[in-house]
């Protein structure tokens, strides 16, 4: 799903919302999860995940056409970890489909 289907989707679930309002509110909540995470907060939404930020250490690297030795330097990437009810709810549903396969 990409984030217009997304906006499409909800904007069906909610026909007394336009399209364009659903999009302004997906547009804030996105914008305050990428700023939080800038300041190096977390965002947890239950039932679903929680985002975070990991820091990865500076490391020497190699540069990958000429092999020669480099220093990679610290970085930050968002880290998301599903919530245990997403979790239930993914391998519950693969246990679903599992159940009707029948080996042969």
């Amino acid at each position: 799903m990409v984030r217009s289907e997304l906006v499409q989707r909800i904007a069906d679930d909610n026909p007394h919302l336009l399209r364009r309002d659903v999009e302004r509110i997906l547009n804030v909540i996105l914008a305050e999860i990428i700023e939080t995470l800038a300041r190096g907060g977390r965002v947890e939404l239950r039932g679903f995940g929680a985002f975070s930020v990991v820091r990865r250490d500076p490391r020497p690297g190699r540069h990958p056409r000429t092999g020669a030795p480099l220093q990679v330097d610290e970085t930050h990437a968002p880290k998301f970890r599903a919530s245990k009810k997403l979790l239930a709810r993914l391998n519950g549903a693969a246990l679903d489909r599992s159940a009707h396969h029948t080996p042969t």
